[in-house]
This record gives C-alpha cells, structure tokens and sequence, in this order.
C-alpha cells in the first residue's frame, strides 16, 4: 500500500479509509458485497449506498500490508458501529511503522 498522508478518502463510492497521524489506515466498507448488511444489495452500483447497521474493515500500515484482525483474518465483517469505533481507537494509538517503542 502505498504512503498517504491523514484524513479521508471515500471508497468506490460504497465506504471510506482514514489514515491516521501515525502512518495507519482503517478501511470501512459497507456497500454491496462488502462483509455488512449491504451484502447482498442488489441495486445499481451508481445508486447511493443505502445504511446499514454493520461494516466490513482492514487495517494496514503506511506502505505495508493488511494485518490480521480478530480471528486472524485480514478483513472482519458485520460489525456493529462500536467495534468500528474500538478498531479505529486501537489502531490510532498504536507505534508509527518502523518505530520504537
């Protein structure tokens, strides 16, 4: 993956990815086949992304690879606004990459 500097960017039109101060990135998806309620919406991709309760995510670092998450998967699906959150949290405190700690 490649260097990206904070903020966010939307997604394919179906979700967003935030990079963080230190370097990481969390991808949440929550359009059609994405792991969340949306998984199996049926509308035209040029149709808005309806909500939906739960998401699809990833994390990585800057300019590394997805990292494995919960059970061992690089993505976990269907999950809930808080664990969103809880991901999101645990990702922004963690070292920048290729740091010390």
């Amino acid at each position: 993956m490649a260097h990206r500097a904070p903020g966010f960017r939307i997604c394919d039109q179906k979700g967003f990815h935030v990079t963080f101060e230190n370097g990481w990135t969390v991808s949440v998806q929550f359009g059609r086949g994405n792991y969340s309620g949306n998984y199996d919406h049926t509308g035209a991709y040029a149709d808005p992304v309806p909500a939906s309760p739960t998401a699809e995510v990833a994390a990585w670092p800057n300019g590394g690879e997805m990292i494995a998450l919960g059970d061992g998967d690089t993505v976990l699906g269907w999950q809930t606004p808080e664990q969103v959150l809880a991901l999101m949290n645990d990702i922004a405190a963690r070292p920048i990459p290729g740091e010390q700690v």
